[in-house]
């Protein structure tokens, strides 16, 4: 006799209506088994190495010798230090540009691709656009950091001289080397690294957006900025947090532009916790306290992910409902 099962929100049941069987014990202990490989990693490679850092972060250690304890003290230090909290408002600025801006950017190109460029010059034109926007995503940073370093050059720079061939020699600047712009050329291209994230998840969370839904708002009149407000971003929602959970993650731990394009500087104007904690370490030698640094950094990540996850499945339980 062939048993029908039937899955829902309510769990496994039968075509009765009857609960299904949970499996049995040893199946659940063969699939425990192929969990556990990746636990030892995860174990060995984050929580080992975050509770020795937690353990260093209590102590005053420059790297060498005997560390000695002092309990809290670095963290009431990190409360009371200045360049620390200046690093944090800068990454705070990172946020806005590696997540709000390529966010709501993504959001507009995607649904443009997708509901205008596709519709009306044919997908392969929207596929090659999409890779266009994704590029700067599989280019390693240090190489992107590098070129942009030369365009944004105050001597020689791409970017000056496109500015003086057209006539606008009044806004030459010295981009990454003045401390009031700095940091906001610095957002400009991470704007242009984070882009093509957003981007090509939203797509992807569009194609499984209901056709028909498009063609009835269409039949009722609504324009495209209207198709997008009321069709396209209730549809996407768990994408949307998704995007806006990894981003502002790597937005808080970024690292890699900040060291090839200004190395925190000048003067501390593009300084970011990773790289105020880096510092610490290896050129202050000041192991304990960076320590610190890199112990709250990771404490707000988890924090961060931790929301954003329940942010998703909120979205994702809406979604349900809504088709409910």
């Amino acid at each position: 006799m062939t048993v029908t099962v039937e899955e829902g929100a309510r769990g496994t049941r039968t075509a009765g209506g009857h609960p299904a069987p949970a499996p049995p014990r040893g199946t659940r202990t063969s699939y425990a088994l192929f969990l556990l490989p990746g636990a030892l990693a995860f174990l060995a490679v984050v929580i080992v190495p975050f509770l020795m850092n937690t353990g260093v972060s209590l102590t005053d250690w420059q790297g060498v010798g005997a560390p000695r304890w002092t309990g809290l003290a670095n963290y009431r230090r990190l409360l009371e230090d200045g360049e620390f909290w200046a690093s944090f408002r800068h990454s705070l600025f990172m946020v806005v540009a590696m997540a709000a801006v390529p966010t709501l950017a993504g959001l507009v190109l995607a649904a443009a691709l997708f509901d205008f460029v596709g519709k009306h010059f044919g997908d392969r034109l929207a596929a090659f656009l999409r890779a266009c926007f994704y590029l700067p995503q599989v280019l390693p940073i240090a190489v992107a950091g590098i070129v942009w370093s030369w365009i944004l050059a105050p001597e020689g720079g791409s970017l000056n001289a496109l500015l003086e061939a057209v006539g606008l020699s009044s806004w030459q600047q010295d981009w990454l080397g003045d401390p009031d712009i700095a940091l906001y050329s610095v957002m400009g291209v991470m704007v242009w690294v984070q882009l093509g994230f957003p981007l090509v998840i939203f797509m992807a969370g569009l194609q499984r957006v209901d056709p028909q839904l498009y063609e009835a708002a269409e039949l009722d009149g609504a324009g495209w900025w209207r198709r997008l407000r009321h069709v396209t971003l209730p549809q996407i929602r768990p994408e949307i947090a998704v995007v806006l959970t990894w981003c502002t993650i790597a937005a808080l731990k970024v690292f890699g532009a900040v060291y090839v394009l200004t190395k925190g500087g000048p003067g501390g104007a593009t300084d970011v916790p990773s790289y105020f904690s880096f510092t610490t370490f290896f050129e202050k030698t000041q192991v304990g306290y960076g320590a610190a640094i890199s112990t709250v950094l990771t404490v707000i990540i988890l924090v961060l992910a931790l929301a954003g996850l329940r942010l998703q499945t909120r979205a994702e339980d809406a979604e349900e409902g809504g088709r409910a």
